[in-house]
């Protein structure tokens, strides 16, 4: 097995445990909603700390229930996820086609005896030295 390919198991595991142990073992138990995101956190945070609190600005949209709320979230996460998959598939197709390029261009040792880059013109200096054509 590569290096790579060791790497990329034990950082898959690694995602793996941190998903999977928190459920194990119990460790949001006693909590009414034991995994509610930040938001809600900080809301309970606030209101225990300062109950006179008053918000700065209320949200530009409040979605009608929590189901379109997470509905909502996960678009954005897949429009992201797919911005992200598309800007590195880019930059790799980029770096591959800049490789082949590269080896497919002529090895030439800068002698002048080597023909210039480019088309080939019937009558043209660049066939060689001594190979000069006219065309009718």
């Amino acid at each position: 097995m590569s290096r790579n390919a060791r790497i990329n198991t034990l950082l898959l595991l690694a995602v793996a445990a941190l998903a999977v142990l928190p459920l194990v073992l119990g460790l949001g138990d006693h909590k009414e909603e034991p995994f509610t995101g930040s938001d809600g956190e900080a809301e309970a945070a606030i209101t225990e700390l300062e109950p006179d609190y008053e918000p700065w600005f209320s949200p530009l949209y409040e979605p009608p229930s929590g189901e379109i709320e997470s509905a909502l979230f996960s678009l954005q996460a897949a429009l992201g996820a797919g911005v992200l998959a598309y800007y590195f598939g880019l930059r790799r197709g980029r770096r591959q086609g800049e490789e082949r390029a590269a080896a497919a261009e002529p090895a030439g040792d800068g002698t002048p005896d080597d023909p210039a880059p480019g088309p080939s013109v019937p009558g043209s200096r660049s066939e060689g030295p001594d190979t000069a054509t006219t065309v009718p």
